[in-house]
């Protein structure tokens, strides 16, 4: 069952941004994981030399470590209905 989210989905919430920063995350994991477990089984039922499939399964776990580090430690989610500078009068 999808997610309901209880009233219009508005980039501004910041209830609304954790939440798609995180299944966004989500999305980006699994999409990682199946490409290299491919690449993985591909590599191990051929017997390939892939000398560059270590280097790119490290390269996308680091994506995914900086990835995951920002969502959960950098990114700020507070109101941005707050930071909104009021029209100019004239």
């Amino acid at each position: 069952m999808p997610p309901r989210w209880p009233r219009k989905p508005d980039r501004k919430d910041p209830a609304y941004r954790k939440l798609d920063d995180r299944m966004n995350f989500a999305v980006h994991a699994l999409f990682a994981a199946l490409c290299n477990s491919g690449l993985w089984f591909f590599h191990n039922l051929r017997s390939t030399s892939w000398d560059w499939l270590p280097w790119i399964t490290a390269s996308w776990v680091t994506v995914l470590l900086v990835h995951l580090i920002y969502i959960s430690a950098i990114a700020d989610y507070s109101d941005l209905g707050s930071q909104e500078t009021p029209p100019k009068s004239t």
